[in-house]
């Protein structure tokens, strides 16, 4: 019977994890990373995942109060994580659009040895200008060569990981390297544009997608395995991991009442104020959050592309968007809290959520989920002590690990 795997997303931003429950477990300090990571391996889970921030965002030219500040880098922690867990993965989100090479491959090479085979690589791609000044680049990359540059980056990298000499120069990588480290580490990607789906079929090992709903997921499965084939790949050489959010209660009524209330939790007033000021391009911050949308027009112009926080579809038609807004006679909360992109979210009893992702791994439209948590430790020690059980007695959840690396946890060749 097919296997389902199970990784933790441990994001670098956003308002995902809730700051306000009595339990709250401060999400910058190491213990919070170390109790995380070694709950996750009693769990028996493939991979413990870090997202990553390069720059706290701002909103209107300054700082952004609601962000996350205080992160170590993702390797470093990662490294630091090696020294008190024996098999879970360790993956690290890293950008190729302002990265170097060399110098990242290296780094990635060196998780790699220091923890015997269990590093993973988020390849993830920006066109965010104010990521790019931390840089001195500012958005040098238009935004449709992303892909170009990370196809190309990962190529090198994995040129350098098996010892050859690189000597490449043209108008997205310049390098001539060669390393003094040799390592494998798994390749994870994260985009569902068309040029993400490409390199996911051409590079990836496993493929972190946004594609939940069942439905869709089989969709996304399907178009994955055309890609793969370009390539001379099968579907067995990549395994499918979408996002998902979990809550759990003893009944279905429970949990959907605590799912309510993560989601208000999760979209405070000012969240939700910080949203609109986007499309505004105003200061909101004498509007009540659970009144009316803004009586005032909002300023000339489209979203400023270079913040990132948005799609590129969220970017353009602001004053047609809002004027479907303001039809729809909802607060401010309410508007952001139904319009805000966001996770699937499982919701119900350990018992019937182990029976739905019992079917979704039968039936292979995905190879597993990569949890992202809203409560630390609650859904963490929920997810390890009371759906694995269930999992593991529907025969679709491994009871013990049966090797040391991440690619032997994925099962990959």
């Amino acid at each position: 019977m097919p296997q389902l795997h199970l990784g933790v997303f441990f994001t670098g931003v956003g308002p995902q994890l809730i700051w306000t429950a009595e339990d709250f477990a401060d999400h910058t300090h190491i213990d919070t990373f170390v109790t995380t990571a070694q709950t996750l391996e009693r769990g028996l889970f493939d991979a413990f995942f870090l997202g990553e921030g390069l720059r706290v965002r701002e909103n209107r030219g300054r700082i952004l109060e609601l962000d996350v500040a205080g992160r170590p880098d993702a390797i470093t922690q990662l490294a630091a994580l090696a020294a008190v867990t024996d098999r879970i993965g360790l993956v690290a989100t890293q950008n190729t659009t302002y990265n170097y090479p060399a110098d990242l491959a290296r780094r990635l090479a060196s998780l790699d040895v220091l923890s015997h085979g269990r590093a993973g690589w988020n390849i993830v791609t920006t066109d965010n200008a104010w990521t790019g000044e931390n840089f001195r680049h500012g958005g040098w990359l238009p935004h449709e060569r992303r892909y170009e540059r990370a196809t190309a980056f990962v190529e090198t990298a994995k040129a350098l990981w098996a010892g050859q000499r690189v000597d490449r120069h043209d108008d997205l990588i310049d390098v001539t390297a060669q390393l003094d480290i040799t390592a494998r580490p798994v390749l994870f990607q994260a985009g569902d544009s068309p040029g993400g789906r490409d390199l996911a079929a051409r590079h990836a090992d496993v493929v972190f997608s946004a594609n939940t709903a069942f439905d869709k997921a089989v969709a996304y499965a399907d178009d994955l395995t055309r890609r793969l084939a370009r390539y001379g790949r099968d579907r067995e050489s990549l395994r499918i991991l979408p996002g998902a959010q979990v809550v759990l209660g003893d009944t279905t009524a429970e949990a959907r009442d605590k799912a309510d209330w993560i989601l208000r939790e999760q979209i405070t007033g000012p969240r939700a104020i910080s949203f609109l000021e986007q499309y505004w391009g105003k200061d909101l911050s004498g509007y009540d959050p659970d009144g009316p949308l803004p009586d005032i027009e909002p300023a000339d112009g489209e979203l400023d592309p270079s913040r990132g926080t948005l799609s590129i579809e969220h970017r353009t038609g602001k004053r047609d968007r809002i004027a479907a807004w303001r039809e729809r006679g909802l607060t401010i909360r309410e508007l952001v809290i139904d319009v805000q992109p966001r996770h699937n979210v499982f919701v119900g009893t350990p018992g019937t959520i182990a029976d739905e992702w019992a079917r979704y791994v039968t039936e292979r439209a995905v190879d597993g989920f990569n949890i992202v948590p809203q409560l630390l430790p609650g859904t963490i020690d929920d997810i390890v002590d009371r759906l694995v059980p269930e999992l593991q007695t529907r025969g679709v959840y491994r009871t013990a690990y049966t090797g040391h690396t991440l690619r032997d946890h994925l099962d990959l060749r």
